[in-house]
């Protein structure tokens, strides 16, 4: 497994980590906690060192099966990430909803949050605290400076910002590292949504301080080949049914044209997109959907530090330039955003200019 340093940290992650977001809701399928857990254990044994939660996730449950994998593999073999922000103590929401649920990042409730977090997974020091989906009104200064107490305090190691549910806020995340010292910016990122994340990883390339953690990474399933159908029938539960149908019908025609791409080098889409991701220097660690055991392995073969040529990687960015020539329907969706009157932007790419 391929470890890489998080630049101005003293954190080495594996570049496949471990987000166990899936045990917090049933969007993937319902896992019991023993199944849980040993598909965590699992991914350690494949060499697996980074995993992500978050205290909302199950309401806690995901921390808490996170706990058994800590003490399987020994605290001093595992990279362990959280989030706060979500209150989720007195708006608990409901199995599988889409409504957006009370924040609070009041300091007063960040320290409820990590006291609580700390018990969950029986630990003493969070080696990596996320702020988590804020937004830009709530950049607020003693939200940061919480953050520099704990770390003197020896409550968490480093901290960081993870964006979104939905792909955007360009601003939380350039900000987060330009004008507050963030140490990673968690966000959407894939082969077939470049940005903002692109943006991201230039910016702390430019800094030589951060990396980027990412999520999707294969487009909502779409670079696992998932769908065969553009009439793709999703369930109840399934939360892409709200994705745009452009993202279904143009997906799959991407997939055809990659595909010849993928199989001359001898990998699967799926593969392909990871390794694509990894070609950023400022990319820490990426979080596919590691479903099961089938899964953590396939994603593990890519991860062995060998790059793509870059003529596939300018192949690949050439086509994502003129949306694969299947016309303005094949354009990633718009992004959200704090800064337009009606919350959302086209995307597209700026080139990050410090100042």
């Amino acid at each position: 497994m391929h470890c890489r340093n998080i630049a101005g940290t003293d954190l080495n992650v594996s570049i496949l980590g471990f987000g166990n977001f899936i045990f917090g809701t049933n969007w993937w399928g319902e896992f019991s906690d023993d199944e849980g857990i040993t598909l965590q254990n699992q991914a350690y044994d494949r060499g697996i060192n980074f995993f992500d939660t978050g205290s909302a996730y199950g309401n806690g449950r995901a921390e808490r099966l996170l706990s058994k994998t800590i003490k399987y593999a020994g605290r001093e073999n595992i990279i362990v990430s959280t989030k706060f922000g979500y209150d989720y103590y007195v708006d608990p929401g409901e199995q599988g909803g889409q409504r957006e649920r009370k924040q609070d990042f009041s300091p007063k409730f960040i320290r409820y949050d990590l006291e609580q977090s700390l018990k969950r997974l029986d630990i003493d020091c969070i080696d990596l605290y996320q702020a988590h989906n804020l937004k830009l009104p709530q950049y607020k200064d003693d939200l940061f400076e919480t953050m520099l107490k704990l770390k003197d305090e020896g409550k968490i190691r480093y901290w960081g910002v993870a964006l979104g549910p939905a792909i955007g806020w360009r601003e939380e995340g350039i900000k987060a590292f330009t004008e507050h010292g963030a140490d990673t910016v968690q966000t959407v990122m894939n082969m077939y949504e470049h940005n903002p994340g692109r943006e991201f990883c230039e910016t702390a390339e430019q800094l030589g301080k951060g990396g980027i953690l990412v999520r999707v990474p294969t487009n909502s399933g779409i670079l696992d080949e998932e769908f065969k159908d553009e009439n793709h029938k999703f369930e109840s539960w399934d939360h892409r049914k709200f994705r745009d149908r452009n993202w279904l019908v143009y997906g799959l025609k991407k997939n055809a044209v990659i595909k010849p791409i993928a199989n001359s080098l001898g990998l699967s889409i799926r593969q392909l997109a990871f390794k694509w991701l990894a070609q950023f220097p400022a990319m820490a660690s990426i979080q596919p959907n590691l479903l099961n055991l089938n899964d953590v392995e396939q994603f593990a073969g890519a991860c062995d530090g060998e790059p793509l040529p870059q003529a596939v990687i300018d192949k690949i960015d050439t086509l994502y330039a003129v949306d694969f020539h299947l016309g303005a329907d094949a354009h990633p969706c718009d992004w959200k955003s704090s800064v337009t009157p009606d919350g959302k932007i086209r995307s597209d790419y700026k080139k990050p200019v410090l100042a």
